[in-house]
């Protein structure tokens, strides 16, 4: 542990002393990578004025969690993760680092930044499953919501700071310096990964990587409350998840804001994540699981609604504010409950269909939303999938009445994979 210091029940996971190493590598290395989003999607819009290319190579970087997020899953059920990890994380930075010499030779086209996007994000969805999988072996399982939240509050710190950053940077030396700085953020992460001592990864019996990802699936077939937790991810992602995409377009299109209103709605809507990434695990404690997640996925889409139709920049800054509040509960949400009810075995498999839904499902939503938005106004579409959302919503709610409820229900320990967890550490 870090201490003997009384902390808040948001932040008693930092007390792990592996997890708070973790925590600072990561944030360090996402506050790089939104410099680097934020550049692109300035770089990509001004180039093409068109909401659709934006959307197009946001999309590059969540595709491949559809393809390749069930081998990722497999590999960090199989594979060391600490080794998997440091192998994912330099092949990112690797592109960042191309992305940083495209950029200073101003040849970053909106084409060659969509395939680097989606080389880094092939490597990404590979590795990311091993770090959702190694968080409960790094705190006790009365954390795992708060060491979630706190995951989520990184990222999102990282939001908040990155494009107040990437706004001065930028204006300094340009995009190439953007990029620099993230491909340099990755040592970061690295540093931190490569003395962690993690348990190894069950025997797999020799069983192949497609039968592996098949009992994986089956895990989570077989489990009412992860079955819940899929299908309302899935309707989130590709209704309301697209309005991170498309925000770049909103700034500079529709409010007419410039480069620093991209900087300044992003940053908000990482401010609303960070306030209930700290608040998350309070809420919990008070309502559950279940109420607090209800009220995020209800809270999401009335706020994009408000956000739809802000007059101006400021107001819009405030409403995203709320609508990162509300989309961060709900996902954070999402991952801790699965997170609990997954047996450990197939944790690294079950956690990979969470990426599938997402890296399917948004990327498609972005693409749809901004060719529409190119007809119709941004306003419109991004004011229609908040409504479409809320429809899903009172749907189910008077078709399959108490659904919510099986992510409360006691979690079958005798479910194959429950147990057998090897419990050494890896070399």
């Amino acid at each position: 542990m870090t201490g003997d210091v009384e902390l808040p029940r948001s932040l008693t996971p930092l007390r792990h002393r592996p997890f708070a190493l973790l925590w600072s590598g990561a944030f360090a290395s996402n506050v790089g990578t939104w410099m680097e989003t934020v550049g692109v999607g300035i770089l990509v819009t001004e180039s093409t004025r068109q909401a659709a290319w934006t959307g197009l190579v946001f999309a590059a970087g969540f595709v491949p969690n559809a393809v390749l997020g069930p081998l990722g899953g497999a590999l960090a059920d199989r594979l060391p993760r600490r080794r998997l990890l440091m192998t994912t994380s330099t092949v990112q930075m690797v592109m960042a680092g191309l992305l940083t010499v495209l950029a200073a030779l101003d040849r970053a086209h909106p084409a060659s930044v969509a395939v680097i996007v989606l080389a880094s994000g092939c490597a990404m969805a590979i590795g990311f499953p091993a770090y959702q999988a190694m968080l409960p072996d790094l705190v006790p399982p009365s954390e795992i919501l708060g060491a979630v939240a706190l995951s989520s509050a990184q990222w999102n710190l990282g939001r908040v700071i990155g494009p107040a950053l990437a706004g001065v940077v930028i204006g300094l030396g340009g995009y190439a310096w953007a990029f620099a700085l993230n491909t340099l953020s990755f040592l970061a992460v690295i540093a931190v990964i490569a003395p962690l001592r993690l348990p190894r990864p069950a025997h797999h019996g020799g069983e192949s990587v497609r039968s592996s990802i098949r009992a994986g699936m089956g895990a989570a077939r077989r489990e009412p409350g992860i079955r819940v937790i899929i299908a309302y991810a899935a309707a989130v992602a590709f209704l309301i998840a697209p309005f991170i995409a498309l925000v770049a377009p909103m700034a500079l299109e529709v409010l007419d804001a410039g480069r620093g209103g991209v900087s300044v709605l992003i940053t908000a809507q990482g401010i609303g994540a960070v306030t209930m990434a700290f608040s998350l695990a309070p809420l919990a404690a008070r309502f559950g699981p279940r109420r607090t997640m209800a009220a995020s996925l209800v809270g999401s889409p009335v706020a994009v609604l408000a956000y739809a139709g802000a007059p101006n920049l400021a107001v819009a800054a405030v409403l995203l504010c709320v609508v990162g509040f509300f989309y961060l509960g709900a996902f954070s949400s999402f991952s801790s409950i699965i997170q609990l009810r997954a047996p450990a075995a197939v944790r690294g498999r079950v956690m990979s269909l969470l990426m599938v839904v997402l890296g399917l499902l948004y990327p498609v939503g972005s693409i749809v939303q901004g060719r529409l938005a190119d007809h119709f106004g941004l306003r419109v579409v991004t004011a229609g999938s908040g409504a479409a959302m809320l429809a899903v919503l009172a749907v189910l709610a008077v078709t399959r009445p108490g659904l919510a409820r099986a992510v409360e229900s006691p979690v079958d320990e005798t479910a194959p994979g429950a147990f057998g967890v090897e419990l050494g550490l890896e070399p």
